[in-house]
């Protein structure tokens, strides 16, 4: 009899070392604003490297805003998106906004980065707040560039092996998170000077008073929501300089964050991918200067 169970638990060790690798998705964004920003293909490009590194995952990517066959989404355990939001936002178009409701309430994983925690208010915006817990709303929400310094994280998956950093990027804050916070915890979390909320903020260019006004709070920069249906989604504000991917600490929240949408282990030391010069340079947009 122990000589049956020890075979058994030695098959199903093998079944387990041999199982299917969970999918994640990333939707890169149509090609937008000038050479080294909104690197939207680049950037999920060395994403997809530096996960399919990692055991456990398989990323695959899709450019130019949408997969051209939903075949993309066929088994996938998180879809993350970076790209052009606003009313262009290529989750809103369409029937796409009933299409991931449907995802989500299977359980899939929602990740959205940069211009595209941006939708807005209304149903778009209210669907975010459901996905992964809040947006950024235009003239509530502001986008100044600037350094803030992440100097302590919560105990949670995402934040393994992140090292207090500070890297200048158009951090946006202010989110329209959900009344109710329920499910959130604030990952990236820091406290602009007053010089940072007295603007010029990118577009407009602002000050906002209800900015200004809060003087003082400290802000989310990148958050995290585990949802009712058993999903898990998060909101990354910085992004717009694809330099900014060299950051071992920046690189590594964002890829800790895929892996936990998706269901897989994060490594106890946290995603540790090294990239190089060279690894930036590679398949950025053909832009004019």
């Amino acid at each position: 009899m122990k000589t049956t169970l020890i075979l058994l638990a030695m098959g199903w060790l093998s079944l387990s070392a041999h199982a299917d690798p969970n999918r994640i998705l990333l939707i890169a964004g149509r090609p937008s604003h000038g050479p080294g920003d909104h690197e939207f293909r680049a950037g999920m490009l060395l994403i997809q490297r530096s996960l399919n590194q990692l055991s456990g995952v398989q990323a695959i990517v899709a450019s130019n805003g949408w997969p051209v066959s939903a075949d993309a989404f066929d088994g996938v355990s998180a879809v993350a998106i970076y790209a052009d939001g606003g009313a262009g936002h290529p989750a809103i178009q369409e029937e796409r906004m009933n299409f991931i409701h449907g995802l989500a309430r299977k359980g899939i994983g929602l990740g959205f980065m940069h211009y595209g925690v941006e939708v807005p208010k209304g149903d778009p915006g209210r669907a975010m707040q459901e996905w992964i817990g809040g947006y950024y709303e235009h003239e509530f929400s502001c986008n100044p560039m600037w350094s803030p310094e992440f100097k302590s994280f919560p105990d949670h998956p995402v934040t393994r092996g992140v090292q207090p950093f500070s890297i200048r990027d158009e951090w946006y804050f202010n989110m329209r998170f959900r009344e109710d916070m329920k499910g959130i915890t604030p990952i990236l979390v820091a406290t602009p000077d007053d010089a940072v909320r007295n603007g010029p903020y990118v577009w407009p260019q602002g000050p906002y008073p209800h900015i200004q006004g809060a003087k003082g709070r400290s802000e989310s920069m990148m958050w995290v929501r585990e949802r009712e249906d058993g999903g898990r989604g998060f909101g990354f504000t910085g992004g717009h300089f694809h330099r900014n991917w060299g950051n071992p600490e920046f690189r590594k929240v964002v890829l800790n964050g895929l892996l936990w949408i998706a269901k897989s282990d994060v490594p106890a030391r946290g995603a540790e991918v090294a990239v190089d010069v060279a690894e930036l340079e590679r398949n950025l947009d053909p832009k004019k200067k």
